[in-house]
């Protein structure tokens, strides 16, 4: 509803009438795609005392569920309600759209990692034209202790900003990279529509050095029925792919696979009976994305077909790809061996009814019209860091001394930053600022090993602390308020680039 269209039917057509609701409108900023009539009251965000808060006018049935103080706005009964948490739950029972849903496996979809709680704006202006559903709530546990969030907080920002720019197309919600049990039940219960697996703890695939006597006795540990199943299953067996490609498995790669992969099973059977238990319709992602070695075609199809003889329902698929998928940069590796390899790895996608996921997807722009060609369009996506990254060029265009600041801390906090990630970033292709310009800063954020170095130490610059007081935090999201603008605008352009070059635009 428009803003014209809101006052007009607020207070009638009469000229002064709106005259006097549109000074309000000037009084408390409001956000003029999230007016929605239900019934016989409107719904709006507005900023009122520098905070977004929900607006309610005139009573109806849900005034009083929502938590917040009552007043006169523009003549009419008004409820001022905070955008908590208990607001957020309700906020997503009366509007649905607000709420993520489960998006299911017959589409192209992007996760897009939110490390500030404030890019969805600049999300939803990226996927509006396009054919992939948007994960606007996905923050892996490592990410959330980084930035001092939790699986509640992200969820809560994304319900408020989809309510806020009318956005009604949906959305997924990805709790993502879990390994334990009590993530898990949280995610499940505050209502995540994804859930993905980091299967690292039950991969063992280090075999490339060890002595074959070392493999058999390793081998002779596994349980004799499983042995027996899986030998007579497939080995000196061959599986014909539609493509044509065979697949053999022989007494040299048999036994590593078995090896590597079959601690998997009995995990992932844990884990979905606790989302059957819970009653929860919810995208599974399992990731053997973090092994040492990239998956072999054998290998994958050996995992899906056992998930598939054990009645588990995976959605998506994250494997380790040929090549090197750091952070925050392109592709590295020769495109022609990874397309080779990814056609392969799509064909048994296909073949067992699930979409292939990419990790640490963020700006490998090189290969993804191999992705978007070789699945058709079937896959996920998943972004994080660079959208982090954006909000940093922001501040290196707006505010040159915060920029240096951070920028300098970052060089300071890079070797403890490379205990959460695994980068192989050459610091001395990083410039030195001192013979910068000001108006040079954010060609900054174009340089790999620049990239690589904001990228990874955003828990330090965002949580660390002098003398009680936050040292970046607190400037970091004053500024990126006060040009909310270019950050969607930054965002809508390079995520958009991203689903450009995927093919996941609308013809």
């Amino acid at each position: 509803m428009s803003w014209k269209d809101f006052a007009e039917e607020l207070v009638g057509t009469s000229k002064d009438a709106v005259k006097k609701v549109a000074e309000y409108a000037e009084d408390y900023r409001i956000y003029p795609r999230s007016i929605i009539k239900k019934e016989k009251s409107f719904y709006f965000l507005a900023k009122i005392d520098q905070k977004k808060k929900l607006v309610i006018l005139n009573k109806s049935k849900n005034f009083d569920i929502f938590q917040g103080k009552t007043e006169k706005l523009a003549g009419f009964k008004a409820k001022i309600a905070p955008l908590s948490h208990y607001n957020a739950e309700i906020i997503r029972e009366v509007f649905p759209f607000t709420a993520p849903s489960k998006i299911g496996n017959q589409t192209a979809s992007i996760g897009l990692g939110d490390r500030l709680g404030i890019a969805t704006p600049g999300h939803i202006e990226a996927v509006k034209k396009s054919n992939a559903m948007p994960v606007f709530a996905q923050q892996s546990v490592k990410e959330l202790k980084l930035t001092g969030r939790s699986f509640k907080s992200v969820l809560d920002d994304v319900s408020w900003a989809v309510f806020q720019e009318g956005y009604q197309n949906g959305f997924g919600a990805d709790a993502d990279r879990l390994k334990e049990k009590p993530e898990i039940k949280e995610a499940l219960d505050l209502g995540y529509t994804m859930l993905t697996l980091d299967c690292t703890d039950y991969i063992n695939d280090n075999f490339d050095q060890t002595a074959e006597s070392d493999i058999e006795s390793a081998y002779a540990e596994v349980p004799d029925y499983l042995r027996d199943g899986l030998e007579s299953k497939y080995l000196n067996k061959t599986f014909v792919l539609n493509s044509g490609y065979q697949l053999e498995y022989n007494k040299v790669n048999f036994k590593k696979i078995v090896l590597s992969y079959y601690q998997i099973l009995d995990f992932v059977k844990e884990i979905q009976h606790l989302i059957k238990r819970s009653a929860r319709d919810v995208d599974l992602e399992i990731s053997i994305a973090d092994s040492l070695n990239s998956t072999s075609p054998e290998a994958h199809f050996f995992v899906a077909n056992e998930f598939k003889r054990n009645n588990i329902e995976v959605n998506s698929l994250a494997l380790n790809f040929v090549g090197e998928f750091q952070k925050g940069i392109d592709y590295i590796g020769d495109l022609e061996k990874f397309e080779k390899d990814f056609e392969i790895h799509a064909d048994i996608a296909d073949r067992f009814g699930y979409k292939l996921s990419i990790h640490s997807g963020s700006d490998k722009f090189s290969i993804f019209p191999i992705i978007g060609r070789q699945t058709e369009g079937r896959a996920h996506i998943k972004t994080a860091g660079t959208n982090w990254l954006e909000a940093i060029r922001v501040v290196a265009e707006n505010d040159p001394s915060l920029y240096r600041e951070i920028h300098s801390y970052a060089l300071k906090k890079f070797e403890e930053a490379k205990e959460f990630y695994q980068v192989n970033t050459d610091l001395s292709k990083v410039p030195e600022l001192a013979v910068m310009s000001d108006q040079e800063l954010g060609e900054l954020l174009e340089i790999d090993a620049v990239r690589q170095l904001l990228h990874i130490t955003y828990g330090f610059i965002l949580q660390d602390k002098k003398d009680g007081r936050y040292i970046f935090r607190d400037r970091l999201y004053k500024l990126l308020d006060e040009y909310d603008k270019d950050y969607r605008s930054g965002l809508e352009r390079h995520i958009g680039r991203h689903l450009n070059k995927l093919g996941f635009y609308k013809n």
